[in-house]
């Protein structure tokens, strides 16, 4: 073996060496960036050329050390978890502020409502029964009762305001969706050239992981690396992203709350709205289950179910009431009136109306009792002690609503711990340790010290062969 590759063998260390400090300072510069994964220089002994027979002379050496590869230290499975912890945490987040919102709306408990409501409108009818006939008495239920209906109307809207709010937001995620999913597929485009050209794809794959993250919490979607180094996304069993290509979708279905339980608000495939995308979880399904409409058995969309809730009682405490004034009579002497008026057009929370608008349409007396009966009133203002009273039923509503809501914060808080978890156990494998990053570069400094000296003794020996040859005995 010739000395000269003694150089050349120094000169492979100093190389890996700096290859090797190269890689620890993109580490450590680093250290801050989001969705970064450490990386290592691989290294691997380079061997002589084989030689083989009586005249291949004493043993050789190695050809020194080469770099073989940036290895990206980062774990498929700890990603996996990762991403299938933000997608229920994601679907769980959207659920639950949207029940939280729901819940809030409703002002119960507080003076502002029906429940506080419902019991002042009790107490003007009662005082009604006692003062029968009199015109402020007359002025204060009609007041009382106008309230009581506005504020059926406006939780009514309220809920209504917050489905379309959602379905907007819903669209907002969809787009975002679709964007991150056009990103993966044109960095799957740059690993895959990256690769076959012999570069290190590493940087590239750390940003589609960061956005594979980001769809997976949006949609529940799954990743599937391939041997050629790019990665299929697949939502709900086909693929949003294959190869450099990427595949939109988009919400269709109803555009009103109303028209929710015929005409579902679904995901489909652009230019397939007759294909829906199957989503079961992230942060669009959780947006999706929220604005289902409602159903017989009072399963469906909690937004809508809650919409129905409020025309029901509307309906039914319009029908309690009704129920009784129609048996008194008003001042005319007539009997058969209704104190309340539902419309059959639209919403009955929002159709519901007072109908008397002084004392004279009011039936507080029962027939024949006279003018200064006031028993009818007083049958109303016995309502709420029924065991069917619609207070009782719309502490119902607000029970059912409460526990839901307290329901979806209890899994939404799981579902953050599963996540905080994975992300601990992702980056404890793949975040940069500052300390551990000083000790790899007091390691490669010290072998590039080494080559060098290495360098410099075969040199001297290359100095010593080449000029002092011949010197002795001159």
């Amino acid at each position: 073996m010739s000395t000269f590759s003694g150089l050349n063998t120094a000169y492979t260390g100093l190389v890996a060496a700096r290859h090797g400090i190269d890689v620890v300072g993109q580490n450590m510069t680093n250290v801050n960036t989001t969705g970064y994964t450490r990386q290592r220089a691989v290294q691997q002994a380079a061997g002589s050329l084989a030689q083989v027979g009586p005249l291949t002379g004493q043993v050789k050496v190695g050809q020194g050390v080469a770099v073989t590869s940036i290895q990206r230290l980062g774990d498929t499975f700890l990603d996996a978890k990762v991403r299938s912890t933000t997608a229920s945490s994601g679907y769980w987040g959207v659920r639950a502020n949207a029940l939280s919102t729901l819940q809030t709306s409703l002002h119960e408990p507080g003076d502002s409502g029906i429940s506080k409501q419902l019991s002042t409108v009790w107490a003007a009818w009662s005082d009604m029964g006692n003062k029968a006939g009199d015109p402020a008495a007359a002025a204060v239920l009609l007041q009382q009762s106008g309230a009581l209906v506005t504020q059926i109307a406006d939780g009514y809207t309220a809920v209504n305001t917050q489905w379309t709010q959602l379905k907007t937001d819903t669209e907002g995620m969809v787009t975002e969706l679709n964007d991150a999913a056009t990103q993966v597929a044109a960095l799957n485009g740059l690993i895959r050239s990256t690769l076959n050209a012999g570069g290190s794809a590493n940087e590239y794959i750390d940003q589609r992981n960061t956005l594979t993250t980001t769809i997976a919490t949006l949609s529940g979607a799954t990743v599937r690396n391939l041997p050629d180094g790019t990665a299929e996304v697949l939502l709900g069993g086909n693929a949003l992203v294959s190869g450099d290509k990427s595949y939109a979708v988009e919400v269709t279905g109803a555009t009103q709350m109303t028209g929710a339980a015929g005409d579902p608000v679904k995901l489909s495939w652009v230019g397939r709205p007759e294909v829906p995308v199957s989503v079961d979880g992230g942060e669009i399904a959780g947006a999706l289950s929220t604005l289902s409409g409602a159903n017989a058995s009072g399963t469906g969309g909690a937004l809508a179910e809650a919409a129905a809730d409020y025309n029901e009682f509307a309906t039914f405490l319009a029908d309690k009431i009704n129920t009784v004034h129609r048996t008194g009579v008003v001042a005319d002497g007539t009997t058969g009136h209704n104190f309340f008026e539902v419309s059959t057009t639209g919403p009955a929370a929002l159709g519901l109306s007072v109908i008397p608008t002084d004392v004279s349409g009011i039936a507080y007396a029962a027939d024949g009792a006279g003018g200064k009966d006031g028993s009818i009133a007083a049958a109303i203002a016995a309502i709420k002690s029924d065991s069917d009273a619609p207070d009782t039923m719309w502490s119902g509503i607000v029970t059912g609503i409460a526990t839901s809501a307290k329901t979806g914060l209890q899994q939404s808080a799981l579902a953050d711990l599963s996540t905080k978890a994975a992300v601990g156990n992702q980056l404890a494998n793949s975040a940069v340790d500052m300390d551990e990053e000083n000790v790899n570069m007091l390691m490669f400094q010290s072998a590039y010290q080494g080559a060098a000296r290495v360098m410099t003794a075969v040199d001297e020996m290359l100095d010593t062969l080449i000029n002092r040859t011949g010197l002795v005995g001159r």
